[in-house]
């Protein structure tokens, strides 16, 4: 269930802004944005070694990470491939929530884990709702999947 009070989301927005991994979202939202966004994202622990959501998953949540670590990999039929860590300030889940196709990879926390979870769901009441920030919610994925795609060594890692 979703929270009808705004959530703190102070740690969330620290690392996303401080964060210096190449293919990390840079912070286009102002501080009223995060606020009027809060009431939509959910509260996500992960412990070390739990699943997110895996590889041929259908759903289409954006995931927003706030600390801890987590590996995006798939299985072939030799082993396990990771294809990327990622950490504070990371989001995942860019792949399927844009082209609305099974999730490409199993993304499991390599340490315990916070996230803030966007479900496509909520993401179509955004829009709705407050336009400017749907488009800004695009925006910071968008340079995501943009960046992933880019990256010839982890192209496949957008999940």
């Amino acid at each position: 269930m979703f929270a009808s009070t705004p959530q703190d989301l102070s740690a969330l927005v620290q690392a996303m802004t401080t964060s210096v991994a190449t293919d990390t979202a840079q912070n286009v939202l102002s501080a009223a944005q995060w606020e009027l966004l809060a009431p939509y994202l959910q509260p996500i622990n992960l412990a070390a070694s739990e699943v997110l959501f895996a590889e041929g998953a259908l759903d289409r949540n954006l995931y927003m990470v706030e600390y801890g670590s987590l590996s995006v990999h798939y299985q072939d039929s030799k082993e396990r491939i990771r294809l990327a860590l990622v950490g504070p300030g990371a989001i995942v889940g860019e792949g399927a929530f844009f082209a609305h196709r099974p999730r490409k990879a199993t993304v499991q926390a390599a340490a315990p884990s916070r996230l803030w979870c966007l479900t496509a769901l909520r993401y179509s009441e955004i829009a709705n709702r407050q336009p400017a920030l749907a488009l800004a919610l695009l925006t910071m994925a968008g340079q995501v999947l943009a960046r992933r795609a880019g990256d010839s060594r982890r192209r496949v890692a957008s999940t």
